[in-house]
């Protein structure tokens, strides 16, 4: 018989085809192999790990022993190895730490002490600075334009102060009388200077004037929310009514009167005529 001849493409294909197939077969046989394996080494491993684990727990427990005795051993020689130089040194680090300990509670001491006084110190301080706030808030509230012209002018400003086209001892007098009237009440010097058709400057000006030669006093009040001043006369200027029935203008020894004179010389001291007048005088001012 004649063999048929088979193209090349064709023999590639049934030599992949053979080679996969002997590949199968191949993994297959090895996948059985690995299976028996495992069956048969399952027990043995089981085996082994019992007979490992049994010598390893008397190890284990000798290994426990061993350290407690050793332990045990160590702490008896321990207080045989102390000698007096050990002793010295261990007590001289004691001392050691003692002293330290004592020169740091000291240093706490002190710096707590330190600390408190320093405390005492900064609220004295801030009592002082919130007393000289509280003085200065209550002054700038208290202040008047009076306050302004003190500061403004010397006292010899003041004392020779002049108004334009004015006799200032005739409105020094004026004043005097209208603040007189009345007496210890005093008068408000804004009232005053309405009265006179003064303004304010003139009239604060004139009020210490006044006040500088001794004829009023000034008392600072509350009037209206506003402070302001109350003026009181303290030296009353002469009116010569008051003398129209003085007996010493009729007096036949007023030559000779003199208040250095010794009883009975006439004396203005000891005089009967004086004394009535006076009386007099008092009980015409309380009707």
């Amino acid at each position: 018989m004649a063999k048929k001849q088979i193209d090349s493409d064709t023999a590639k294909e049934i030599a992949r085809e053979l080679a996969e197939l002997r590949a199968q077969l191949e993994s297959q046989k090895k996948s059985k192999k690995k299976a028996s394996k495992q069956k048969e080494e399952k027990p043995k491993k089981k085996a082994s790990k019992q007979k490992e684990e049994k010598p390893k727990k008397k190890a284990s427990k000798q290994k426990e022993e061993k350290p407690k005795k050793k332990a045990s051993k160590q702490k008896e020689e321990k207080p045989k190895k102390k000698t007096e130089k050990d002793k010295k040194i261990i007590k001289a680090k004691k001392e050691k730490d003692k002293k330290i300990i004592k020169a740091k509670k000291e240093k706490d001491k002190k710096k707590t002490k330190a600390e408190k006084q320093q405390a005492i110190k900064d609220a004295k301080a801030a009592k002082e600075k919130a007393e000289a706030e509280a003085k200065a808030a209550k002054e700038a509230a208290e202040r008047t334009p009076e306050d302004d012209i003190e500061e403004e002018f010397s006292d010899e400003q003041i004392r020779n102060f002049q108004i334009e086209k004015m006799d200032m001892d005739k409105l020094s007098n004026k004043v005097c009388e209208i603040i007189a009237d009345f007496e210890e009440k005093g008068m408000l010097q804004s009232d005053l200077w309405k009265k006179l058709k003064l303004n304010s400057r003139d009239g604060s000006r004139l009020a210490l004037r006044l006040e500088r030669r001794g004829l009023i006093s000034r008392e600072k009040i509350l009037q209206k929310g506003r402070w302001t001043y109350k003026l009181i006369i303290e030296q009353a200027p002469i009116k010569l009514e008051s003398l129209v029935d003085s007996p010493c203008l009729t007096c036949p020894v007023e030559q000779k009167c003199d208040s250095e004179n010794a009883y009975p010389e006439p004396s203005p001291l000891h005089c009967q005529l004086i004394e009535d007048w006076v009386a007099v005088e008092i009980s015409n001012k309380k009707k």
